[in-house]
């Protein structure tokens, strides 16, 4: 840890309570970097923050709502410093035909997936451009990358976090400050298993069945740890990641390539 480029930066993760952003957040508490996570709910948050050390803290606001994402960016920079590193983590995914996806759905997608990213990476943008360094990185999904049928609404949400990420690599390129994308399979995660248990429910299969169904478009035949995410995105914050930018990095087994 000692020679590592993330040593002592402040890193921003949202969505960090558990799942992806809290592997993220141990990976990069473990390069060194000082955490912020942010998240709705204070006390698994917190539980985190307090197992990464008393260097990390947390912070409170739905990524839906900008005055409380930008409150908690500000009272998060004036505790640890200026954030040098943001990672976009927050999402939700919601399914339904095209036919019944509501524009209150739509709306909600396009929200939690893609305009928390805006707001966040504007409410960071000084900090970095003021360093003439920084690295921000969006987790986006292999729904940023494909189509899957009856997610419309959050696979045209993926497929704007991917555009944002490529046009703010291109506008930041000669600023020191790197954005890329992270693109996840079906990984291992609360939300993977709520939405096994919906399928279940819904049809009857067996758990072993259902698991099946999501796992199958991995060539891998497994489904990605969320450890595999979080590796990408340790280097991706790196200093060797330097000339990384605009990319969407596939964490899928191969299902896109």
């Amino acid at each position: 840890m000692a020679s590592s480029p993330l040593l002592g930066r402040h890193a921003l993760v949202t969505g960090a309570s558990r799942g992806i952003g809290a592997a993220i957040a141990r990976m990069l508490a473990q390069e060194g970097a000082t955490l912020t996570l942010l998240g709705r709910t204070a006390a698994p948050l917190q539980a985190l923050a307090e197992e990464l050390g008393p260097a990390h803290g947390f912070a409170c606001a739905d990524i839906a709502d900008a005055a409380q994402l930008q409150a908690a960016i500000a009272a998060a920079r004036d505790a640890r410093g200026p954030i040098l590193v943001l990672v976009n983590n927050a999402g939700q995914a919601e399914s339904a035909p095209f036919g019944r996806t509501s524009a209150d759905l739509w709306q909600r997608m396009l929200a939690v997936n893609l305009t928390g990213c805006f707001t966040c990476t504007q409410a960071v943008l000084a900090d970095m451009r003021a360093a003439r360094h920084g690295r921000i990185v969006n987790i986006a999904s292999t729904a940023a990358q494909r189509g899957y049928a009856y997610v419309s609404a959050y696979v045209a949400a993926k497929h704007g976090v991917l555009g944002l990420t490529r046009a703010l690599a291109l506008e930041l390129a000669a600023e020191g400050i790197t954005v890329n994308a992270v693109c996840p399979g079906y990984t291992e995660t609360e939300i993977l298993r709520e939405s096994i248990d919906k399928v279940v429910a819904k049809t009857g299969r067996s758990v072993e069945a259902a698991r099946a169904e999501f796992s199958r478009f991995n060539p891998q035949g497994r489904f990605v740890q969320p450890e595999d995410v979080a590796d990408a995105v340790r280097w991706l914050c790196g200093d060797g990641a330097a000339s990384i930018t605009g990319q969407a990095i596939s964490v899928s087994g191969g299902e896109v390539m």
